[in-house]
């Protein structure tokens, strides 16, 4: 079970969504929450993800809860009558939960196929949520989880079923009749072994039970130690995701600081080459100038020699001077 430090409320919406919608919608309870109540926001965040079979056994708890309730009176009458080594009341126990149980698988696609049309042709992992339902009947603590609606994996329990019947004697009602009737005179040889072959047969009843009882301890120390491993591995992997996420979020960053820079060496380049062809055109107006500059230079020079020579004309001509 999860939700620690978070509202029920939270809790019930986020994972009564399926699962390919769970992280959008916790991001988007985080984000809720961030502003005013931090600590609530971070608890939110530390929700896990529940798997399609957890989820499914989830919507049962938080639609259906009502349902739940016949598996675990049920579950109680399945114990007593184990306990109390009561054959026909096991196997017309053992019958009503196969069939609840059945009931239940089938409530849960409905639910969900409700929740989410597209999975109507889906295969969804109901043998995982059958394996939950029948580990809620054989189990107080699984149950409570169960009805909780904050599954996040599959439970699966192998210390629970029907008592093998070769294996150990179930006493029925006309034997119980019999004894009752019985008179306590003292009994003959004959009876005296009878007597003798029913006291070996309910020892050996007995400790057929105390075997069955010790598998069932042992089957679910297996399988605590089983979910326990299975809850690592889910941390674990939760540790990854979230790894991944913020690789993924730097290489974001990185990827665009980097577009950035790329975006800067064109514009550089840019303005680069339209300074270039600004010197250039320069470049060749400065020549354009200079050739103008040199050919004036000579138009003044041949000017100046000209004016020199036809003054020069002017003073060798006999007579008066002529005034300027």
């Amino acid at each position: 079970m999860t939700g620690s430090g978070v509202p029920a409320e939270v809790v019930r919406q986020l994972y009564a969504v399926p699962p390919a919608r769970f992280v959008a919608a916790r991001t988007e309870a985080v984000s809720a929450a961030r502003g005013s109540d931090p600590e609530t926001a971070r608890a939110i965040g530390k929700l896990r993800k529940p798997t399609v079979a957890a989820w499914l056994v989830n919507l049962l708890a938080l639609r259906r809860a009502d349902l739940l309730d016949g598996l675990v009176e049920l579950s109680g009458q399945l114990r007593a009558a184990q306990r109390e080594l009561r054959g026909p009341a096991l196997r017309e126990l053992s019958a009503r939960r196969r069939a609840l149980v059945d009931g239940l698988v089938a409530e849960c696609r409905e639910l969900a196929v409700a929740e989410d049309p597209a999975l109507a042709s889906t295969k969804l992992p109901l043998g995982e949520v059958e394996a939950t339902l029948s580990a809620a009947l054989a189990d107080e603590e699984i149950a409570a989880q169960v009805r909780s609606g904050r599954l996040v994996r599959a439970v699966d329990y192998a210390g629970f079923g029907e008592v093998p019947r070769p294996r150990l004697r179930l006493v029925g009602p006309d034997d119980e009749v019999a004894a009752a009737d019985e008179p306590t005179r003292a009994a003959g040889p004959a009876r005296a072994g009878e007597s003798s072959r029913k006291a070996g047969s309910s020892r050996a009843g007995e400790s057929s039970a105390a075997a069955q009882r010790e598998r069932e301890r042992a089957a679910d120390k297996a399988a605590r130690a089983l979910a326990a491993r299975r809850q690592r591995l889910v941390d674990e992997l939760d540790k990854a995701e979230a790894g991944q996420r913020a690789a993924r979020t730097e290489l974001d960053r990185a990827v665009a600081a980097e577009q950035a820079a790329a975006d800067a060496v064109a514009e550089a380049q840019r303005q680069l080459a339209e300074w270039e062809r600004r010197r250039s055109a320069a470049e060749r107006e400065h020549v354009r100038r200079k050739v103008a500059r040199k050919t004036a230079e000579r138009a003044a020079v041949a000017a100046r020699r000209y004016a020199g020579d036809v003054a020069a004309a002017l003073e060798d001509l006999p007579g008066p001077q002529t005034d300027r």
